[in-house]
């Protein structure tokens, strides 16, 4: 396979994978805290329609991108309220999150069905690109700049979570919270945090795919990359850099499969984002992968402060 082509699946693969990786770096800091959020999705679809408007109606498309960011996060605290106060279970509450969120976002954008936005966010100009290397020309050819901060956003947050000492905290909230409690740390002001980022960056993988890679309004247009980012969360062992290779290689298949739809089936492509969560669940569930995986130990489960198990 000579360059040219390698650089060309390169640049789909971040073109792609840009939406699933900034979703799936929020549910990794969530899941590192303690929180299973399964309402990835619907968050995400609420933060495509809110972009998407804000950027219509007011032809600026960083404002859209924000306010996708902030409708995700706001969206993502009655998941919060639900599991972390009210100690609700998790799977269930992210489950309806889901339902709520794509049921509200269907609803609320049908007079929006098939609009177009006059003012996306750009790739980066030719006169730009001019200026750099072949190689970097081949790979940012398409892409834009929110692309490129994902990146230096994974390794960032990577850094945060492993080598600094509230990136510590947030771990430990996630392994063993009552230890976390009698050291002085706030266990549910830590989860409150972790699950809103969580939500600001479901929101910002949306609103990215509504305002900058399709950018245009139909139901649906997130199709199953929420799920994809719940999985990828537990197939990167919850860690931001491996989060950024998985993103690019599921955005790699899927600009590949679409090119040998031949030997692919399209049906086999569109069931991926359902399957892959399943399969993942289904790993995270059993105590002996728990152990081999490297799960949060505290994953999925409530604290109440007093309570040692």
């Amino acid at each position: 396979m000579n360059l040219e082509i390698i650089l060309g699946v390169l640049n789909r693969a971040m073109a792609y994978g840009t939406p699933l990786l900034l979703a799936t770096l929020g549910e990794v800091y969530a899941e590192r805290a303690g929180v299973l959020n399964l309402g990835v999705e619907g968050m995400m679809m609420l933060g495509a329609l809110g972009g998407f408007v804000v950027t219509y109606l007011t032809a600026n498309p960083w404002m859209g991108i924000m306010a996708g960011a902030l409708v995700g996060g706001m969206f993502s605290l009655i998941h919060a309220f639900s599991a972390i106060t009210l100690r609700a279970n998790q799977t269930v509450s992210g489950l309806a999150l889901t339902l709520l969120g794509t049921g509200i976002a269907g609803t609320l954008g049908r007079n929006w069905e098939g609009k177009t936005l006059a003012t996306p966010i750009r790739p980066f100009s030719e006169a730009f690109l001019a200026r750099c290397p072949i190689l970097v020309r081949m790979i940012f050819k398409d892409i834009d700049v929110l692309a490129v901060g994902g990146v230096v956003l994974a390794v960032f947050l990577w850094f945060f979570l492993f080598k600094t000492r509230p990136g510590l905290f947030l771990r430990s909230c996630g392994e063993n919270p009552s230890a976390s409690d009698a050291l002085g740390i706030n266990v549910w002001q830590v989860r409150y945090l972790a699950v809103f980022f969580g939500g600001v960056m479901a929101g910002l993988g949306g609103a990215y795919i509504a305002v900058a890679y399709r950018p245009a309004w139909s139901s649906g247009m997130t199709q199953g990359v929420g799920w994809l980012a719940v999985a990828l969360t537990i197939f990167s062992f919850w860690n931001p850099l491996y989060a950024l290779v998985g993103a690019y290689l599921f955005g790699a298949l899927f600009h590949l499969a679409f090119r040998l739809q031949v030997l692919v089936a399209p049906e086999l492509l569109n069931s991926l984002p359902y399957l892959f969560p399943i399969v993942a669940l289904v790993f995270v569930s059993r105590l002996a992968f728990r152990k081999k995986l490297g799960v949060p130990e505290a994953l999925g489960k409530p604290y109440k402060r007093g309570e040692t198990g």
